[in-house]
């Protein structure tokens, strides 16, 4: 019967790596800095040129300007999990950005939907 009993983090897909153990969930969004509508730039730094890292932000979304659609919740910082360092959580959006401008093609309408980390993005 013991083999059977999975802890809460296997449940959900995670284990704990120093910090959080699982995301809060979209139970969190509360404190999301950002509202649904609010426009958002991604910020245009390049921290891969000074220190090893993973990161979770596509480069041509960087210096871009979306808008929130929604906060995600909270989850543990892979930029930090990638590494085995302690995870903060973060607060996850749902960011929508024009498609032609991000990529130089498509056409009026066109969007394109990012899941990116609140560090990454400051008010536009």
């Amino acid at each position: 019967m013991a083999a059977c009993r999975r802890r809460r983090d296997d449940r959900q897909g995670r284990r704990h790596l120093g910090g959080a153990a699982v995301s809060t969930g979209a139970g969190q969004v509360s404190a999301a800095r950002f509202a649904a509508g609010q426009s958002v730039r991604v910020k245009d730094a390049k921290p891969e040129r000074v220190a090893r890292m993973h990161l979770r932000t596509p480069h041509y979304a960087r210096g871009r300007i979306g808008r929130i659609v929604r906060a995600l919740g909270t989850f543990p910082n892979p930029e930090d999990i990638a590494f085995n360092r302690p995870a903060e959580p973060r607060v996850l959006y749902h960011v929508l950005f024009d498609q032609p401008p991000v990529w130089g093609d498509g056409e009026a309408g066109d969007t394109l939907l990012i899941e990116l980390f609140e560090h990454w993005l400051e008010e536009a």
